[in-house]
């Protein structure tokens, strides 16, 4: 179904997508800055799959790009990365996983510039806030970028070999840590069964997202769980890493987006948050909500987007300052959320 602004809230990739992917000989796809598994699963999948069909695939991964966590993934993939010069003469761009066109991790040359020109953009995700920036959308607001690609991936009838199919099922997996989140619908463990069925290999998976920290990753959770408070009695939970706590820890801006796991845990929390300074004086905050607790307003509030339950920002200014300031709006904002009694 589509409305006006082309956004289109079904399971099926639409016919202009599919018919616009066929077409497609010499792309670059493209996911969001400081990608996670879903993100780089999702992009990965989309490049193997279109290079096995035929095509001439390249994805966009600036130096830097990759957490130590998921690095393995690109080295899995195998995927040849996209240079400057590759974006005046690819012939379209997918972008994958990522909810406005200004998020885009592109190289820093041509960041801010006309880089799609030479091509249609192709829009598939699920962030409740995307903004429509494709010349083709599919944006479904349940689900992961993942099982979308997959389900695109089988309609144009590209291949999906076992590597491909072990990229989609990292980021299937990942989004929805480890099949315990709400999104873990129906449709999401038949996508994951299919996968496996295609041969993806599941205990890798699990092991290297689950059960593979480095020591520097280590050593920043320990600084997570250390700096971790409560507040508006024990409904918000909330921890921090300064800019020197982090590049301490050997860790850069690229390593944070799993710690959030550790303020969330705490029983009774309802509001998370997590407020992280990678790169210096500019300070992302990661929000995640209970079932009760809708989030994407807050960010919202911030300049920030995502989804109802998961959402975050970026605000110039040193972690402890931004902390106190949104951690003030937060016990405010929670207040339209109170709690069930009987």
């Amino acid at each position: 179904m589509k409305n006006d602004n082309h956004v289109i809230l079904d399971l099926d990739p639409p016919a202009e997508l599919v018919s616009a992917l066929q077409a497609l000989r010499a792309p670059i796809i493209i996911a969001h800055v400081r990608p996670d598994a879903d993100a780089l699963g999702s992009m990965f999948a989309t490049c193997r799959a279109c290079v096995a069909a035929g095509g001439r695939a390249q994805v966009s991964l600036p130096e830097g790009s990759l957490s130590q966590r998921l690095a393995f993934m690109a080295d899995w993939a195998g995927c040849a990365i996209a240079e400057e010069g590759d974006f005046a003469v690819a012939d379209g761009f997918v972008v994958v996983d990522t909810a406005g066109k200004n998020r885009c991790n592109l190289p820093a040359a041509i960041k801010g510039g006309d880089w799609s020109a030479s091509g249609k953009v192709l829009n598939i995700d699920h962030h409740t806030s995307n903004t429509l920036y494709g010349d083709v959308n599919w944006v479904v607001e349940t689900g992961s970028a993942s099982e979308l690609v997959h389900r695109a991936l089988k309609a144009v009838e590209w291949p999906i070999d076992s590597v491909t199919a072990s990229m989609l099922y990292a980021g299937i997996y990942s989004d929805t840590i480890g099949f315990s989140l709400p999104s873990t619908t129906a449709a999401a463990l038949s996508a994951a069964a299919e996968l496996v069925t295609l041969g993806a290999d599941v205990a890798r998976i699990g092991h290297r997202l689950s059960r593979s920290l480095t020591a520097s990753e280590y050593d920043l959770l320990r600084v997570i769980y250390d700096n971790t408070r409560r507040a508006a009695d024990g409904q918000i939970t909330y921890s921090w890493a300064t800019f020197e706590e982090i590049t301490g820890a050997g860790c850069t801006a690229a390593d944070i987006d799993d710690q959030i796991a550790v303020p969330r845990s705490l029983l009774g929390t309802r509001l998370a948050m997590l407020f992280t300074e990678g790169l210096r004086g500019r300070t992302r905050i990661n929000f995640r909500g209970g079932a009760d607790v809708a989030v994407l307003e807050l960010a919202g509030q911030f300049g920030g987007g995502g989804h109802a339950q998961a959402a975050g920002a970026i605000i110039d200014g040193p972690v402890e300052e931004v902390r106190d300031r949104v951690l003030a709006e937060a016990e405010a904002y929670l207040r339209q959320f109170p709690l069930a009694t009987g």
